[in-house]
């Protein structure tokens, strides 16, 4: 088999995700299966939350919104890398992750004590080394992005090995050594310097180092939507657990949280493949072939992702009393839900108007999500209790693609069977939907 010949941009990109989630659940089961203390476990899973909390929205807008404008901009033009094969906005674009990340450093030292609020936080004796990381490990997201817009497929992946490779060692090794779980944070520290230094390397090989207030403003007038909209998205399950702990009692609460997880493999594989495409939308002759390739991609997806989330609505109450036991076997029901939201996630209208430079209609489809969101959980929760606020979410979660998808076929003019394969996802959807209410309601059950 010619391994190398099946090698693309897209599946590299996803293959970066699963090693990167891969990699923190390895160190994560390392550590719990070690002598290292409970304590200090939390310790460290509660720095990379904070961590995660304060970045993950910016640095997700920044990007998606670098990737429709590199060659595509009004700045440098169509045709900007025509200089020895370097552009200008690969670098303008780590200034502006620089700037962010210096911003969220500035923020955390600020408000330090905010962060108290958080059990525990108080008692992080390595918290500035926790700001130290977000300063530092930022920027660095920008590398596999760098061979993504290059195209430049085997040098990504040996790239996502090696790094994540020392990551597990650098983390790992010395608090197995016996040394305390603050080098746990050294250790990520080490590697964001080593990703820091590569992603210098390949700014000097592939990127112009010029700074341009123009294409700066152009890419903030873009990603700020983005930005925004990431924010609003991702403080979804904040607010499940804000409605849920005003409501239920810790017990349960605990329960939610347990239950309230999507299945990681579809989010990453969904993330992937929406951002490998922004860039294929750089001209206006190139978006047909950007359609039939999401619409081939996503259809490959549907057929692995759905029956493994199918699968799961079998077994999920099994896995979870053989993880945490018969007192969460509630949180199964939770994460039956959650399953659900693969129906939402595997359809991609959003890449098409980040693709399009369409970036504030995703905004307001987050705004009205949100709100929708706390309205239908709050109705639905006073007949389903817990359950009723998962089935909000993943409602919501899918209107906001409907709308989307509208937007996109009455103002753009592009039709849902450009880009979805709608029998297969029907088919799956209603499949997926029907095993669901038949365990619901214990028509079907194992024994």
């Amino acid at each position: 088999m010619d391994f190398a010949g099946k090698i693309n941009k897209i599946n590299s990109l996803q293959a970066i995700q699963l090693l990167r989630f891969g990699t923190f659940l390895l160190i994560s089961i390392i550590f719990a299966n070690s002598s290292v203390a409970t304590e200090d476990i939390g310790y460290y899973e509660l720095s990379l939350f904070i961590a995660s909390a304060v970045s993950f929205f910016w640095v997700t807008g920044i990007i998606q919104s670098l990737l429709p404008l590199y060659n595509n901009n009004k700045t440098f033009g169509k045709h900007s890398s025509g200089n020895r094969g370097k552009s200008a906005e690969i670098f303008n674009a780590f200034l502006v992750l620089s700037v962010f990340s210096l911003m969220a450093f500035i923020f955390c030292l600020i408000f330090q004590r905010s962060f108290y609020l958080f059990d525990g936080v108080k008692d992080i004796s390595f918290m500035n080394l926790v700001f130290i990381y977000i300063l530092l490990s930022n920027p660095g997201h920008l590398v596999e992005y760098v061979y993504l817009l290059r195209n430049k497929s085997e040098e990504m992946l040996i790239y996502g090995f090696w790094s994540f490779g020392l990551q597990l060692l650098l983390v790992t090794v010395p608090v197995l050594s016996g040394y305390p779980i603050e080098y746990a944070v050294k250790g990520l520290i080490l590697i964001s310097v080593i990703r820091l230094f590569w992603l210098g390397v390949l700014m000097k090989r592939y990127s112009m180092l010029k700074f341009s207030a123009s294409f700066v403003r152009e890419h903030f007038a873009l990603g700020m939507p983005l930005i925004i909209s990431s924010l609003l998205s991702g403080s979804a399950q904040y607010i499940d657990g804000i409605i849920v702990s005003g409501s239920f009692d810790a017990a349960s609460f605990a329960v939610f949280r347990f239950g309230a997880k999507e299945l990681p493999l579809v989010l990453l594989l969904a993330n992937g493949l929406s951002n490998a495409m922004l860039p294929e939308f750089s001209g206006a002759g190139k978006v047909k072939a950007a359609l039939s390739t999401i619409k081939k991609r996503s259809k490959r997806l549907m057929h692995m992702l759905f029956p493994i989330s199918t699968i799961l609505l079998f077994f999920s109450k099994v896995l979870y009393i053989a993880m945490f036991g018969e007192r969460f076997s509630r949180s199964a029901d939770i994460f039956m839900v959650y399953l659900l939201l693969i129906i939402s996630r595997l359809v991609f209208p959003q890449t098409i108007l980040i693709g399009l430079k369409r970036t504030r209609i995703i905004l307001g489809a987050s705004f009205v999500v949100i709100v929708l969101n706390v309205s239908l959980s709050l109705y639905m929760m006073q007949y389903y209790g817990m359950v009723g606020v998962a089935v909000a979410t993943a409602i919501v979660f899918l209107l906001e693609k409907i709308m989307l998808i509208l937007y996109n076929y009455f103002i753009i003019k592009i039709k849902p069977g450009e880009y979805i394969p709608v029998a297969t996802y029907i088919f799956y959807t209603f499949l997926i939907v029907l095993v669901f209410v038949l365990l619901d309601h214990r028509i079907i059950r194992l024994h």
